[in-house]
Parts: structure tokens; C-alpha cells; sequence
């Protein structure tokens, strides 16, 4: 297990230009224009956007990171699902009243919307709720949006000190890497107990959309055996578009995102491929491990 970063706070570790050692400096998010609030235990601002594992190809870590060219995964699907003239507004005075207007619920643009969970017994948040609007401000329909990067294990604290410290190549951080657990324990169950709350709005007409990196895709279709069955949006609907980081961008510039492909499958498929004994391991790996251990 390794990990090196592949951007810190939007640039390069290698960038030594003015605007890189400035957004270092401020600890900017420079794709939302605020501080960066993912920090260390220790308090230090972690700064990291995109990571290298030791083995992947380089893995976006911070969901604020997906919002680069102003929030471009978002009106993507906007227009995906409501039309090419698709707009994003920020609060109902800023609508022009054409049925065009596509008004965001999310972090940043307004109020997230809770989900009940079972009992109703606290609530899990939906990242973002993208609804279309009538001529007359009414709500036509609505798409779900959820946004996923993967976390890290372990600590690359000492990383990112050498770095802001002026450090421009510095070793990969040995005991750090990418917690791809989560997917089981806590992507796909969430994913499929919103999915099937969702399926029962009869304005959520297309079903929810899942963006993540395309190294994030990959393993989640691991994970449910490798094949899904293909549908077109519809209610109960879970399509997958998968993102990356674009080719290297000249010194003092970002890479940006882009976009690598879609999937849209159903809730039903996710869960049945997620209970059902596909990818499994081989037979008899604890006994091997057992007797690997009694023979050592």
C-alpha cells in the first residue's frame, strides 16, 4: 500500500508558478473559491485533490474536485435529462421563465434535501436534487444526483508538509492508500436504499444519476460481478457516469475533468448483483490462510 499525490490544492506538487504557491499559501479550493476544508487530525489542511495508489492510475479524492469548470457534472445531466437548453440557477428570482430553468438543491446552492430512513429515524442527505421548472415556476420533474470520490486509509500528512514546505518531488507516503472497502460497506447500500425511496416519486421520472471517477466505476462494476444490464432513464433508474482527469495542463493551469462514459441500469440490478455470489473469492481461502498461519 502507497500513496503519492497527483494535485494539491488544484495544481500539480511540481508547480511552482505564482497562482500555485498562492493557492498553497491561502489553502484555496481554487474550483469553488473557498478554503479547503479537508484537514488532518493534526489540524493541517490536507489540500490533496487527485492521488496516485500504488495500484491505479491517478484517482480523484475530493468530491470538490469533480466540480471544476463550474460545476460542469452538473449541468451535463441537466441537460441529459431535461433537454440541450437546460440552465442552472441558483435561487427561483434568478429563473427566466421558459421551462428551461433547472434550479439546485445542494451544497453551496442551497438547502440539501434529507431522505427519511427507515422508522424515520434520522436521514440520509441526496448531494444534489436538480429540478425543472414550468414556464410558471412550478416543478415539472426532478432528477437525483449523487457524487462520489474515494476515501484514503492511513496518513500522507508528511507528504503534504514536505511539499508546503517548497518540496517539489518527495516520496510516495508507504502507509497510505485508497479505502476501496467503502464501496461494500457503504456506496452501494446507500445507493440502492435511496435509489428504491426515489423510485416512488412519480416527478423523479428518470431516476438518480451516479458520478465518480473512472477508477471508482471500475471497481464498483467489480464489485457487482461485471455486467449489468442496460436500460434507458426511467423511474427506479440508476445511471452511472464515470469522470477524469484530463491530460496534463501547462504550468499555473488545472487539468480538467471529462467526461469518459455512462451506464444506466436499475436499482433492482444493482441490488440483486450486489447479494448474489458473484466475484467471489476461491474456494478454501481460510483454510489456506489458517494452516499458512499453524505452519509458519
Amino acid at each position: 500500500m502507497s500513496l503519492k499525490i497527483a494535485e494539491l490544492f488544484g495544481y500539480v506538487p511540481t508547480d511552482l508558478s505564482p497562482v500555485a504557491i498562492s493557492a498553497r499559501t491561502s489553502e484555496a479550493c481554487p474550483f469553488i473559491g473557498k478554503k479547503c476544508i479537508k484537514k488532518f487530525k493534526s489540524g493541517i489542511v490536507s489540500g490533496a485533490c487527485a492521488v496516485t495508489p500504488a495500484t491505479s492510475s491517478v484517482v480523484i479524492c475530493c468530491p470538490i474536485r469533480m466540480y471544476a469548470q463550474n460545476y460542469q457534472i452538473l449541468l451535463d445531466v441537466a441537460r441529459e435529462c431535461f433537454g440541450p437548453n437546460a440552465r442552472l440557477i441558483r435561487e427561483l428570482k434568478s429563473r427566466v421563465g421558459d421551462g428551461h430553468d433547472v434550479i439546485v438543491f445542494g451544497k453551496g446552492w442551497g438547502k440539501e434535501l434529507r431522505l427519511p430512513s427507515r422508522g424515520n429515524h434520522g436521514g440520509y442527505f441526496v448531494d444534489w436534487i436538480l429540478a425543472l421548472l414550468d414556464a410558471d415556476g412550478k416543478l415539472k420533474e426532478f432528477v437525483a444526483v449523487e457524487v462520489q470520490t474515494m476515501d484514503t486509509s492511513g496518513s500522507y500528512e508528511a507528504q503534504v508538509k514536505e511539499l508546503l514546505a517548497g518540496k517539489a518531488n518527495v516520496r510516495s507516503s508507504a502507509k497510505a492508500g485508497i479505502n476501496w472497502e467503502n464501496v461494500s460497506k457503504r456506496i452501494l447500500p446507500q445507493l440502492i436504499y435511496k435509489g428504491h425511496v426515489l423510485r416512488r416519486e412519480p416527478l423523479c421520472t428518470k431516476g438518480m444519476f451516479f458520478i465518480c471517477p473512472k477508477p471508482v466505476y471500475e471497481r464498483i462494476l467489480s464489485r457487482l460481478g461485471g455486467t449489468l444490464q442496460v436500460y434507458h432513464p426511467q423511474a427506479g433508474a440508476l445511471t452511472f457516469r464515470w469522470y477524469d482527469l484530463g491530460e496534463p495542463a501547462p504550468i499555473g493551469t488545472h487539468r480538467l475533468v471529462e467526461f469518459k462514459g455512462q451506464k444506466t441500469t436499475t436499482i433492482d440490478q444493482v441490488a440483486l448483483a450486489f447479494t448474489s455470489p458473484q466475484n467471489l473469492p476461491d474456494a478454501g481461502v481460510y483454510q489456506k490462510a489458517i494452516s499458512a498461519v499453524l505452519t509458519a
